[in-house]
């Protein structure tokens, strides 16, 4: 919490004003931001300077694990932050790629399972990353990528949370996820859960111990109109100790977060917050 709130405060202190074509708006700007959560201890990276809606964060994860495409097989899940850039962003919604309401075209999950090949064949990114984990394999080349520039027409927005690197230290799992734009108010505060859910996750499923998550921010930023309410009201509050997440040790495999895994396989304990703020989010 305490680093999340340094980067935060580091912005309103250090940032530069940028204009950011797609959203119209300017963001106050700094860049390269290292973060570390510590997934063996249990420690949760949840925010409690406000009040953090983990279970949607946990819920787009798994869309993304399981290729979703569709804003409605999101809020079929329990996630509801796909709905505007599906339906709202204007570029999209003129784009003849657009297959109709609700679709998000080739963007993060679907180009973590389905990675297009020149032959026409497709590359199951995730499908071998936790195949070769789980036979002890680390081949320095374990990750899972969602930027794929020749397709960025073919969908409603390029990743942010853009690669996932898994390395593994004897039976210790470490995770070093790489973001190239941050929405901090409200972005960080969703991806700072995914990283450390996706790491315990996949040692769990790969039979390992889970080690450290790095979190890599190039471009970390906070948009004009959301500046007051961090700078006057989130930032001014005292944070609590952090949560424990809690995982159904029922979950065993790729298969399983595949088919049966739901919200309600996932809980928090210990989790103390001030009031929850309304950021204004940026289509």
């Amino acid at each position: 919490m305490q680093q999340y709130l340094a980067l935060c405060q580091r912005i309103v202190d250090e940032g530069v004003w940028v204009e950011n074509k797609r959203t119209g708006k300017r963001c106050l700007s700094v860049i390269n931001a290292d973060l570390e959560y510590h997934v063996g201890a249990n420690q949760f990276p949840l925010v409690t300077t406000r009040k953090s809606y983990w279970k949607a964060a946990i819920a787009e994860l798994l869309g993304y694990l399981r290729g979703y495409d569709n804003a409605a097989q999101f809020r079929a899940i329990g996630c509801n932050t796909w709905n505007a850039n599906a339906n709202q962003n204007e570029v999209w919604l003129a784009s003849p790629h657009r297959k109709g309401e609700d679709d998000m075209g080739r963007v993060y999950g679907v180009q973590g399972r389905s990675w297009k090949k020149p032959d026409g064949g497709e590359v199951d990114q995730l499908r071998k990353i936790v195949d070769n984990l789980a036979k002890g394999i680390d081949d320095r080349g374990e990750i899972l990528s969602f930027y794929n520039p020749g397709e960025f027409d073919l969908g409603c927005l390029r990743p942010c949370m853009h690669t996932h690197t898994f390395s593994l230290l004897g039976d210790t799992l470490y995770l070093t996820s790489s973001q190239r734009s941050c929405d901090v108010p409200l972005g960080q505060n969703f991806n700072q859960v995914q990283v450390f859910t996706l790491l315990a996750l996949m040692a769990q499923i790969t039979g390992h111990k889970a080690g450290k998550a790095y979190h890599k921010i190039v471009n970390a930023h906070i948009y004009e109109d959301q500046l007051a309410l961090m700078r006057d009201v989130q930032l001014t509050r005292e944070p609590f100790a952090p949560a424990q997440l809690h995982i159904n040790p029922k979950i065993k495999s790729l298969q399983d977060l595949e088919t049966w895994v739901t919200l309600d396989d996932f809980a928090v304990t210990g989790y103390q917050h001030h009031q929850p703020i309304a950021y204004p989010f940026s289509v």
